[in-house]
């Protein structure tokens, strides 16, 4: 909210001509709200010394209405206002000059006044123009005698006279400011309210140590009573079987100044309770001086959402779980009496097995870790030493994978750890698998290093499983795959687009 200071209107000037219309005045005068002045103090003071410094008995800070003028402030006048028709000031204020009237009974556009021919006897008169910062006439500060004045005012009276009704302009111009922001303070403040009470939410503010001076229309809405004031009134809508929980983390925010956040059931008017996520943030970090300001979110349909998804996906998972062991029990009953078909059977077993732990682990929807490639990768490579062993050992950042990556992921793996293990490091006592994982602004890279094995060559051949790992990375991941035989042991480096390694 910003104000420009308007730029006062010359001393000296004319009125503007575009206010020279009636209404177009009034609308401008009005917004001076004039009954709100009547009696100002700053004002008297200004009308008292404009008749010392003249030597007047009289004299008055004067604004012109459509049929009066009112007398904002004044000394030696008995009353508060006056015809406009017989107003001196309506003269005065048409012309950016002080005007001098010697001796009003000589002068033909006053001498038939009330105020010159009645009791009040106006002989001189003397007022210098208000005119407001856009160039509408207001009105005047006079000063007047009962005794005519050929000589008028000195020079350095209508000076004095001219400074003090800038000065009078000023304290209207402020009363007017005033105002202005006054509305817009509170049209600002009506928007605030229609906004907080139009929010889903509920909202509320405290002063320090959690005295609640407000909350929005939603709370009686929801709840059905009135405001809470200290922290014991939200028993009565917190379940008892979390309120002595979460009052205790709320006081202990309370008293360190820190954010709050818990969720717990809240008690509806109906008589029904749903769960809300409970937030509050302090302005400061004083618990002495810190206000407080929080709301209320109604997440009762999602808890409930993801405990039905949690069913589904626990159902789910355990069907696929059966159908794995169904395929593997099948292919071992085939097998069975072969040799040649057992050693193959085992092949595949043990890739199903692999994409059963990937499919169950990225089932895990009900955790955050669910979707950690450090988890995953611990689960499929827990056959080989991992966790806690010594033979695989994974480092550096965080990656997470979405559903889609589960599974090529898990078929790369099995069958990089599966090759370890028939010919690499993993098939010797003392072999080591160090599994760095790196996070780029744009891709992952993933790098798998053998150190300890026998002597390795590349192969003269390129097998089904570097096919399917070439394909896997390439085609459904989108990434790129690249194979070292080095002296130490086989250097693996993946790298992965997050777009396609997190969706």
């Amino acid at each position: 909210m910003t104000f420009t200071q308007p730029t006062p209107w010359p001393t000296g000037a004319d009125p503007d001509p575009q206010f020279a219309a009636e209404n177009e005045r009034l609308v401008t005068l009005a917004s001076y709200s004039v009954s709100e002045l009547s009696g100002d103090e700053e004002l008297a003071r200004l009308a008292r010394f404009a008749a010392h410094l003249c030597d007047t008995p009289s004299a008055a800070v004067s604004l012109v209405e459509a049929e009066r003028q009112v007398f904002l402030a004044s000394e030696g006048v008995a009353v508060t206002e006056t015809p406009r028709s017989t107003s001196f000031c309506s003269h005065t204020m048409l012309s950016g000059e002080t005007l001098i009237v010697p001796d009003a009974t000589k002068d033909a556009r006053f001498a038939e006044f009330a105020l010159v021919t009645g009791e009040e006897h106006v002989r001189f008169y003397a007022g210098a123009p208000l005119i407001s910062s856009e160039g509408a006439s207001l009105g005047a500060l006079c000063v007047f005698d009962i005794v005519a004045r050929p000589e008028g005012l000195t020079p350095v009276q209508r000076e004095g006279l001219s400074v003090l009704a800038d000065a009078v302009k000023r304290r209207l111009l402020a009363h007017r400011q005033a105002i202005e922001v006054s509305a817009a303070i509170r049209q600002s403040a009506d928007r605030l309210q229609f906004m907080v009470d139009s929010v889903p939410d509920i909202a509320w503010s405290a002063g320090p140590y959690a005295a609640f001076d407000y909350v929005n229309a939603r709370w009686r809405e929801r709840t059905g009573l009135p405001a809470p004031r200290h922290v014991e009134d939200w028993r009565a809508v917190i379940h008892p079987d979390e309120f002595e929980r979460t009052r205790e983390k709320f006081l202990d925010a309370l008293q360190r100044a820190v954010p709050f956040e818990d969720e717990w059931q809240m008690l509806q008017a109906d008589g029904t309770y749903r769960w809300v996520l409970s937030r509050a943030v302090p302005s400061t970090d004083d618990p002495e001086t810190a206000r407080w300001f929080g709301t209320l979110t109604d997440i009762d349909d999602a808890i409930r959402k993801a405990k039905e998804k949690e069913l589904v996906a626990g159902e789910l998972a355990h069907r696929i779980k059966n159908i794995f062991s169904v395929i593997i029990g099948l292919i071992s009953l085939h097998a069975r009496g072969n040799a040649a078909n057992e050693a193959f059977a085992r092949i595949l077993t043990d890739t199903i097995r692999a994409l059963s732990r990937a499919q169950e682990f990225a089932l895990q929807i009900d955790s955050i870790e669910a979707k950690d490639l450090t988890g995953l990768l611990e689960v499929l490579m827990a056959p080989y030493g991992a966790p806690g062993a010594e033979a695989v050992s994974i480092e550096g950042d965080s990656l997470f994978f979405g559903a889609r990556a589960a599974t090529p992921l898990a078929l790369v793996f099995h069958e990089m750890a599966t090759n370890s293990a028939k010919y690499g490091a993993l098939s010797v006592a003392d072999g080591k698998v160090l599994i760095d994982l790196a996070r780029g602004e744009d891709e992952a890279t993933i790098t798998w290093r053998e150190t300890g094995g026998p002597e390795i060559e590349p192969p003269k051949n390129e097998g089904f499983g570097s096919r399917l790992m070439t394909m896997t990375i390439t085609h459904q991941l989108g990434g790129a795959l690249d194979q070292s035989w080095e002296t130490g042991g086989l250097l693996t480096t993946i790298s992965l687009p997050l777009t396609r390694l997190e969706h």
